[in-house]
């Protein structure tokens, strides 16, 4: 294995550090997790913000043997990017009538279907590709947002049935997706579990032979077991955070956060006493100080609603966003310090040297982590650490 780590050059204004060494370590710890089920990497939402193509790459060298995207030019794209498929199988999930079906069995894509509309395009698309499309059928367990409501399921499975006898579609997964696996003993997960059990077997009696079934997501994987089948979804879990702080902190799993956001200050000086900050003033200094501008905002992702709440570690000390985040910009109140124009404000990362992390800023913000760190924008560059070189021919080794 050949790595790079990328050391920094000239600061930049913002920068989003993506340690690719922390993703395949939380990788192989999910592995650990479900020993008996292939794990699926999803990268939808670049990558939750990660960066799509280095983190599949990265997630495949750990041992991550499909990827998963919502939309299709999502998993276009990774295809087109050199991801193969005799390397990694890739799913999409979220379809719409007149979309790239077509492109997508051309692919090698597994694409799931949850009703008949989207069968009868898959079919039409295999024709005129004049081969088979890889075809995942979606059970509505109970979530109530994609997927097939079990009285049409039946005859959503004869349909698929029919299609894979004309040599049309293989029939490769059967799935669904847990509405509350994030909060421990939610009545809801044994129903779904069970309604899941019940629709997998019914289609099975019939004659589908899936290569996979899943339903655990994140949370599942890590608190579950009886949910892992033949193959666990994990999503915010590669990128090192926890799906829920009920469940416990990255730490309590071995997970460790990926993602580091850090700015250069933009400007320090002194104020005096009653001086209003930001639009609004809703921050009004207390008595003589120094202010800090971090050159970052809602544009790229800083959540507004964080306005007077956010932290960022400046000068190895907490500091607290002072007024309202603007588009660009915020202001912090450096409480007399004096540090130098150009020093680094981490707003969040794995919390090593005392920064906050995403949950900090999540809990600012009255959201979740998963927001945090997928709104990140394409203003902030992605400075992607510890990459694995590739020897000879093209694809990630370790």
């Amino acid at each position: 294995m050949n790595e790079t780590a990328h050391p920094r050059t000239a600061p930049l204004r913002a920068r989003a550090e993506i340690d690719l060494a922390a993703l395949r370590a939380n990788v192989r710890t999910l592995r650990e997790r479900a020993p008996g089920a292939a794990l699926m990497a999803v990268v939808k939402s670049d990558a939750y913000g990660h960066g799509a193509v280095p983190c599949a790459r990265a997630a495949v060298a750990a041992g991550a043997t499909w990827l998963g995207t919502a939309t299709p030019e999502e998993a276009l794209a990774l295809r087109a990017a050199g991801l193969r498929p005799e390397q990694v199988r890739v799913m999409c999930w979220l379809w719409t009538p007149g979309g790239p079906w077509r492109e997508a069995i051309e692919a090698d894509v597994d694409m799931s279907v949850s009703g008949l509309w989207a069968m009868a395009e898959v079919r039409e698309a295999a024709r005129a590709a004049g081969r088979p499309a890889r075809v995942q059928l979606k059970a509505d367990t109970g979530l109530g947002r994609n997927g097939c409501q079990p009285a049409d399921w039946p005859a959503l499975v004869a349909e698929a049935l029919r299609a894979e006898a004309e040599g049309l579609v293989r029939i490769t997964g059967l799935w669904s997706h847990f509405a509350c696996a994030d909060e421990p003993g939610h009545p809801s997960i044994a129903a779904q579990l069970d309604r899941f059990r019940e629709m997998t077997a019914y289609a099975e009696a019939r004659g589908v032979r899936p290569e996979v079934r899943h339903i655990a997501n994140s949370p599942a994987t890590l608190t579950l077991p009886e949910t892992h089948f033949d193959l666990v979804r994990t999503g915010i879990a590669v990128y090192g955070l926890s799906p829920s702080p009920e469940l416990g902190t990255p730490a309590d799993f071995g997970l460790r956060p990926v993602m580091t956001l850090s700015a250069s200050l933009a400007l320090v000086k002194h104020v005096p006493g009653g001086h209003g900050v930001s639009y609004g003033h809703h921050y009004v200094t207390p008595g003589e100080t120094t202010l800090g501008l971090v050159p970052v905002g809602y544009a790229d992702g800083v959540p507004r609603h964080a306005s007077g709440t956010g932290p960022v570690l400046i000068g190895g000390k907490w500091r607290t966003v002072a007024g309202r985040i603007a588009m660009d910009q915020f202001a912090v109140d450096l409480g007399g310090d004096e540090p130098e124009t150009g020093s680094e404000a981490v707003l969040f990362g794995p919390g090593d040297r005392g920064e906050p992390t995403a949950e900090d800023w999540a809990q600012a913000a009255g959201t979740i982590a998963y927001e945090i760190v997928t709104r990140i924008g394409t203003r902030v560059p992605r400075v992607h650490l510890h990459e694995t070189r590739p020897r000879g021919a093209a694809g990630e080794q370790e």
